[in-house]
């Protein structure tokens, strides 16, 4: 289904994502981050939360490490401020990299088996489809908070993975 050279190929389109999204939420009119926009989770903030949130539950799986408290009703309110929220979400960043700097394809065979809190109970799935699962929720929310930021009058940003840099 996937390879090692996939997750390190997506874990630094994520940190591009990111680092783009950082500038462009830099950028909002005072009282944008919070507003309500209907979306799923309502405002930007509520949703770059749940994403830092579930990016660090997934992680944790995958790499054994500390996971986030809480549930996904939580997970909106995961930092307060985006004053703690950048230096997590760099810390996320970062941890996802240096997770998937270490695979090799016969770590991404087998399954992985969890208690998944939002259906409450267990379920075991391959840990590659796993994975394809982080980069695929990272994609999903990031559209949507580009569909807000856009709708705010931001300019949006490039997010075309054909298009991320060398390097990163």
């Amino acid at each position: 289904m996937i390879g090692a050279e996939y997750c390190r190929t997506m874990a630094a389109y994520n940190a591009w994502q990111n680092k783009q999204l950082v500038d462009a939420l830099g950028g909002l009119p005072p009282g944008e981050l919070g507003r309500d926009r209907g979306a799923f989770f309502g405002s930007i903030f509520a949703t770059i939360n749940h994403l830092l949130w579930a990016d660090g539950v997934w992680v944790a799986r995958f790499d054994g490490g500390e996971r986030p408290a809480g549930s996904i009703a939580d997970s909106l309110r995961l930092t307060g401020h985006l004053s703690d929220w950048l230096p997590a979400r760099d810390a996320m960043d970062q941890r996802i990299k240096r997770w998937a700097a270490k695979l090799s394809d016969h770590d991404l065979e087998g399954d992985l088996t969890w208690y998944s809190g939002s259906i409450g109970r267990e379920i075991t799935r391959t840990k590659a489809l796993c994975v394809v699962q982080i980069f695929n929720h990272q994609a999903h929310h990031r559209g949507q908070i580009h569909a807000m930021l856009t709708a705010s009058g931001d300019e949006g940003y490039v997010t075309d993975l054909p298009f991320m840099p060398d390097g990163d």
